[in-house]
């Protein structure tokens, strides 16, 4: 298991604490539904930067109040995009629009979560897909859960069957991480049977968590992008590790999540 998601010390009032952030997760949702219809136009990189921002703002002006009631003493996360460890004691990482992108094209793979990391370890987490309507949790030993259902990740344990995904690099990716996700790309194309390329990873994640994925991977990466997934795929009895498969932690330079029975396979594919 990865470092990072080691057992920590989870609290008695973690469980309601993870109902609550339930419902700010959900409200956020809901007013970023409603901005949710036409796509959206722009013609510069200002354009777009302006259009991605209002709705970050319309989710964050909801969540930050009501995370902050329930953790006053918590750090903020203010950059969806950053990586790297946090300073000690409780954070909340949130990504108010994972999938921004997709939104603004009309296009349904967008979500909104939060999570709360304690001592750089992930605790409990909320992603809520607001065009299916659900609600995907995982408490740190408690288990993973879709609407309150258990989730466990594939039983499969033969990669050349398995259905594997990756995230594209992010505009203004570093060159050597551009070619690095092509050529992996490339390596899944000739071990697995089918392979997904689309944004976002949290999203990827959630499917590994509910075993209709079998592999997730990704170069780089921000806090936000794979915390929730981390913790979901974690709790649903997946394995997590870098591409090379020593443990992951937020400032790896790279990501897997997989079913037990693919890792070790997946980590071979990976290892270029």
């Amino acid at each position: 298991m990865s470092e990072v998601l080691q057992t920590t010390t989870v609290t008695a009032s973690d469980a309601h604490l993870l109902a609550q952030t339930v419902i700010a997760v959900r409200e956020a949702a809901s007013a970023l539904r409603e901005r949710f219809g036409d796509v959206v136009p722009y013609r510069t990189r200002e354009e777009l930067m302006s259009a991605l921002a209002g709705n970050d703002d319309t989710a964050l002006d909801i969540l930050r109040p009501a995370l902050t009631r329930l953790r006053p003493d918590a750090g903020w996360v203010e950059d969806e995009l950053d990586g790297g460890a946090l300073p000690p004691g409780e954070w909340w990482v949130v990504d108010p629009a994972e999938g921004n992108v997709n939104h603004l094209h009309a296009l349904p793979e967008w979500a909104v979560t939060a999570t709360l990391v304690r001592e750089n370890r992930p605790v409990l987490t909320v992603v809520h897909v607001p065009l299916t309507g659900e609600t995907y949790t995982a408490l740190a030993g408690g288990g993973a859960h879709l609407d309150g259902r258990p989730l466990r990740v594939s039983p499969t344990t033969d990669l050349g069957l398995g259905l594997v995904a990756t995230s594209q690099a992010r505009p203004d990716e570093d060159e050597q991480v551009v070619r690095r996700v092509g050529s992996s790309i490339t390596a899944m194309l000739f071990d697995a049977l089918v392979v997904r390329t689309a944004v976002p990873a949290t999203l990827h994640l959630l499917n590994v968590a509910a075993g209709r994925i079998d592999a997730f991977w990704q170069f780089a990466g921000a806090r936000a992008d794979l915390l929730p997934g981390a913790l979901l795929v974690t709790e649903a009895g997946g394995s997590i590790s870098d591409a090379e498969g020593r443990p992951w932690t937020p400032r790896s330079e790279s990501f897997l999540a997989a079913a037990p029975g693919v890792h070790a396979q997946a980590v071979s594919t990976l290892s270029l």
